[in-house]
């Protein structure tokens, strides 16, 4: 086997070291220096060989993680022609379409920047929409952190657990949850006002819920308004304990505290991006796609 080098960035540096370590791969790390205008300046510590691997999220400071990523992408096209980017949280995958008229499909952009920069494959966990990959014109492989987060749940012992969907957008994903936790699941109905982003549940009373913990499931929190909304909602129904599961904790504007002060009882995350709550490890299921 060729021999292969993973590259980790400064936003996904552990989650790199893991993912290096599972692939038996030789670990690049890289030095940040950010200048007082906000300019990054990027030094990797030692000459990569082989296949490379470039390792970086794009959460918040979005631009700045991801100008990193493509200046890390353009370092290592030096040496390999192999590049494969893994962005376990690619930020602006919301922007996948034209909502509104005159809106840029900010997505669209980011794709052909990577692909510009040497990127040769990029891997995603949990891509927000799958029409996102069509925006790309190398390959482009998304892997899911659902299994992996379901079996940390199981491991939690909940009371007659049932899955939760704050909207109907994320039926999908509570349902493959819920096959790999081994439980039911159902998809509240909301309405989110395009222009003012304000959130509303639609659903009627729920009789179902009574008495049972509930894992309420996403791909992501940003602000958290969703599952709060949901919650509220939820807990007036006389359900049990909340649990919340998610891929990408973003937990904006002291987001975990306004969410466990809603009523949930936990919020667990993947370490696509690093936090309190990033207790589940998503370098196996990268592994395996590479």
């Amino acid at each position: 086997m060729s021999a292969i080098t993973v590259i980790g960035g400064k936003a996904s540096e552990d989650l790199a070291r893991k993912l290096a370590k599972k692939l038996k791969a030789s670990f690049v790390s890289t030095e940040l220096r950010v200048f007082p205008d906000g300019e990054s300046k990027i030094t990797i510590s030692s000459k990569p060989k082989g296949k490379i691997i470039v390792v970086n999220s794009t959460y918040p400071p979005v631009d700045t993680n991801l100008l990193q990523a493509l200046s890390l992408i353009a370092k290592a096209k030096q040496f390999s022609n192999q590049i494969i980017c893994v962005i376990p949280y690619l930020g602006y995958a919301r922007q996948d379409r034209e909502f509104l008229p005159g809106e840029v499909v900010t997505l669209s952009v980011i794709a052909k920047l990577l692909s510009s920069a040497g990127a040769s494959k990029v891997i995603v966990v949990d891509m927000h929409s799958m029409l996102g990959l069509n925006h790309f014109t190398i390959p482009v492989r998304n892997v899911s952190a659902v299994p992996d987060l379901a079996n940390h749940l199981k491991k939690m012992r909940l009371k007659n657990p049932l899955v939760v969907s704050p909207d109907l957008g994320g039926k999908e994903r509570a349902k493959e949850f819920a096959k790999f936790y081994g439980t039911d699941y159902i998809a509240l109905q909301k309405q989110r006002d395009r222009k003012t982003g304000k959130v509303q549940i639609m659903t009627a009373n729920l009789d179902g819920v009574k008495g049972r913990d509930l894992v309420l499931v996403d791909d992501m929190i940003s602000t958290g308004g969703s599952i709060i909304k949901a919650t509220q909602f939820l807990k007036k129904q006389k359900c049990g304990k909340v649990f919340v599961a998610c891929t990408h904790a973003l937990l904006i504007d002291n987001a975990e505290q306004k969410i466990k002060k809603s009523g949930v009882s936990a919020i667990i995350s993947a370490n696509t991006i690093p936090g309190s709550t990033s207790l589940v490890d998503v370098s196996g299921v990268i592994a395996k796609a590479i």
